[in-house]
């Protein structure tokens, strides 16, 4: 038989490994959300100052520039969203550097860690060279 009466020592051993198993379950799976989140965040805030540094390679304004980057990043709030541009467009002459830097806060839904900065900012700054 696969069934046996527990004994009266056995009867509450499953739920007191539950208790000491969930909190650090729960925790490992909100941890890797939330990591996930501000992963997520990171790739997207380079490829937008990738798109950016793009258009500033081939002449773009200022304008054009923050609508490549707004553009590459859709799932951000383009509220949140700082943009740098050095140098500005009447600065910018042919064979020097446009840097573009793009900066964004990620809110953390639940803070797991107390002591984790909370919004956890993530950035890139690219480089390219205008034609």
């Amino acid at each position: 038989m696969f069934w046996r009466k527990c004994s009266k020592e056995e009867s509450g051993q499953a739920l007191t490994e539950m208790a000491l198993v969930l909190p650090l379950l729960l925790l490992l799976v909100f941890g890797v959300t939330e990591m996930g989140r501000v992963g997520y965040a990171y790739i997207t805030v380079n490829n937008a100052a990738r798109a950016g540094a793009r258009v500033a390679s081939v002449g773009g304004d200022d304008a054009a520039i923050r609508d490549a980057v707004l553009r590459a990043a859709p799932a951000l709030d383009p509220t949140l969203l700082d943009i740098e541009i050095s140098p500005s467009f009447a600065q910018r002459q042919s064979g020097q550097n446009a840097t573009i830097s793009v900066n964004y806060p990620v809110q953390l839904i639940i803070p797991v860690v107390q002591g984790f900065p909370n919004p956890v900012l993530v950035g890139a700054s690219l480089s390219m060279r205008l034609e």
